[in-house]
């Protein structure tokens, strides 16, 4: 490996240590957070009176409506709360008579932190829907009222809150075969409740971000609010800090985004400009993730011709599943749904899409375990990598064989002033000899993405969730062979063995490299070397801090693909003969002497850099000044 195959390594950890700083909270946010713990105290005790007071008078405000016989929902305002349960075969969803939208998710086959058989995505406590209608005299707010379920079935309902004018809400429920619940809301015969131009209702929906995964930090990095624009593509909130943002343009669809799954509310009339997202920070220790709030409008017809349609996606953030169940969708529209499963920044999106998911798809297939579907996948990377790997090799070994003849050669330009001249006589002879020092770049150039990429993929696979293999028992989280209570600042509260080896093997990997790199270097780039090293040596450590947190299978992936590039190395090492290679190089260097080429490229614009320097010294030596 060259100095140009270090630089690329160099690079990526460059790139991958810049994306967990850029997901990390910032020095001032650390600050500001510091600074709200220290008042919290202070502040505490007004915030939970300013909260009874307000509580209070929200029950007086309710109280007052419901002891109103002249309220339009007066009789919708009293009643019973009673569970309906829609299921099929992935998921059961209680819908509750109070409110008569969905409080309960569970999501069937998926095991929870308690292990228990099927997991909680959320329940009454954490998720609330409210849908506001703004009347000429009286508000109409559905998680008032109290609705009758007719019409039942285990895959439809239908919920009717009765007014006293004769008039109804009612909200149709319809759960698909898979993982999408399409509903509507309409209002019939209360036209005369609205003013004429009344064309827009509000939405308020909340919920309280369950922690579902063993590692809060690394589950809370790929946990926040999605959404897509209409005539646009997908973007979501910070992962790493409290947001509040305003989006200016009309939206698709809005999602509640854990790490491995989602709740995601569709509006077939697209949600108006300026709905209003917020997403704040949780506590490690409380259960929870975040707290996501989102304040939204669609089109509502008072007339009640035409019901306000919805569609809610609750499930699994698998990108072939969700392509699937997005056929499902009655809107009619490119929902793009998928956007849920983040493949990483552009570049890194398209590997994953069009090369690692159908890789990974092909191996799964095959019922392979998914420890053995990451060896695989790292195996079948290394045979297309390996002829570009050969070919960066082979100029690094050319260099090595020629190292004497150069020093020979140059041995004349030991003084400071001649190292340009140096330079260029270098360049010359690899010409002759015909090779190039820039061998090494477009190997790194193809095998970074790749490597990157999978830094994106496999943390969101949510195949590895649950998956064991060797001493690992879940791929998708940290594998700890030491956990402590107290949290260490850069640690964590556990050593992973995975991050361990992965660290130790990129270690030992950068000290194989660079006794191979001392055979070619010479003079000046030695000196360089040598300076390059302790960069090197220092990122086994940086990974540790940054990794120790990771998914085992991410892990796993790196420290195998490490160790498969030393087995390359070293069987390439061992199979090269330096007396051939160097044969060669000697007829190559005989053929270019008989038929001499013009230089070009970097040894054209050393010599070029050359001979405009001897002119300055020529100039300065004569007196004058360029």
């Amino acid at each position: 490996m060259n100095r140009d195959t270090i630089i690329g390594f160099a690079l990526i950890a460059l790139v991958l240590i810049g994306f967990s700083w850029y997901n990390s909270p910032s020095k001032e946010q650390i600050e500001a957070a510091r600074v709200q713990d220290s008042i919290a105290a202070v502040t505490q005790e007004k915030a939970r009176k300013a909260e009874q007071q307000k509580q209070l008078a929200q029950e007086k405000k309710e109280e007052a409506a419901m002891n109103d016989s002249s309220a339009l929902f007066y009789s919708a305002l009293h009643g019973t709360s009673q569970q309906v349960v829609l299921k099929n075969g992935k998921v059961e969803l209680t819908l509750d008579t109070k409110g008569g939208v969905v409080k309960k998710a569970k999501i069937l086959g998926y095991k929870d932190l308690n292990d228990d058989k099927d997991l909680t995505l959320f329940d009454e406590k954490d998720q609330n829907l409210n849908f506001l209608l703004a009347g000429k005299n009286d508000n109409i707010i559905t998680a008032d009222l109290y609705f009758t379920p007719s019409e039942q079935t285990d895959s439809t309902v239908t919920m009717t809150a009765q007014a006293g004018n004769g008039g109804q809400v009612i909200m149709k429920y319809r759960l698909g075969k898979d993982y999408m619940l399409g509903f509507s809301l309409q209002a019939k015969g209360l036209a005369n409740v609205f003013a004429p131009s009344y064309k827009e209702m509000e939405i308020e929906w909340t919920d309280h971000c369950r922690q579902h995964e063993k590692g809060f930090s690394f589950e809370n990095r790929y946990t926040s609010i999605f959404f897509k624009e209409a005539q646009g593509d997908s973007d979501n909130l910070s992962e790493a800090s409290d947001e509040n943002e305003t989006v200016e343009e009309e939206l698709d669809w809005v999602a509640f985004r854990n790490q491995f799954f989602s709740v995601a509310l569709i509006s077939k009339d697209n949600f108006a400009r300026n709905a209003e997202l917020k997403s704040t920070l949780e506590q490690k220790g409380t259960g929870y993730l975040k707290q996501f709030d989102a304040k939204l409008k669609t089109a509502f017809d008072p007339t009640g011709q035409k019901p306000s349609e919805f569609e809610m996606y609750i499930g699994p953030n698998n990108f072939r599943l969700i392509q699937d169940v997005e056929q499902q969708s009655q809107f009619g529209k490119d929902l793009d749904l998928e956007q849920l499963v983040n493949l990483g920044w552009w570049l890194f999106r398209l590997i994953n899409r069009w090369f690692t998911l159908y890789v990974f798809d092909w191996l799964a297939n095959f019922g392979f375990s998914m420890g053995i579907v990451l060896i695989l996948i790292t195996i079948l990377l290394k045979v297309i990598t390996f002829p570009m790997v050969k070919k960066s090799y082979m100029s690094s070994a050319k260099m090595r064989v020629l190292k004497p003849k150069l020093e020979e050669a140059t041995k004349q330009y030991s003084a400071p002033e001649d190292q340009m001249k140096k330079q260029q006589e270098m360049m010359s002879l690899y010409s002759k000899y015909g090779v190039s020092p820039m061998g090494g770049c477009l190997p790194m150039l193809v095998q970074a993405p790749i490597w990157i990429a999978m830094f994106w993929f496999v943390p969101n696979a949510i195949q590895l969730r649950g998956q064991s293999f060797l001493w690992m028992d879940d791929l998708s989280t940290y594998d700890p062979i030491w956990e402590w209570s107290t949290n260490i600042w850069g640690i964590g509260d556990h050593l992973s063995l995975t991050c361990i080896l992965f660290c130790g093997a990129q270690l030992l990997y950068t000290w194989f490299s660079m006794q191979q790199q001392k055979d070619q270097m010479m003079g000046q780039q030695a000196e360089q070397m040598k300076m390059m090293q302790w960069m090197m040596y220092i990122m086994p450590l940086m990974f540790f801090f940054i990794f120790n947190d990771y998914s085992s299978g991410l892990n796993f992936y790196y420290f195998v693909s490490l160790f498969f590039s030393a087995a390359i190395m070293w069987t390439l090492r061992k199979t090269t003969d330096d007396e051939k290679l160097l044969a060669i190089l000697e007829a190559k260097y005989q053929e270019n002497k008989n038929n001499p080429k013009k230089q070009s490229g970097l040894a054209a614009r050393l010599e070029a850099l050359q001979k405009q320097q001897a002119e300055l010294e020529r100039q300065r030596k004569n007196g004058y000044k360029k």
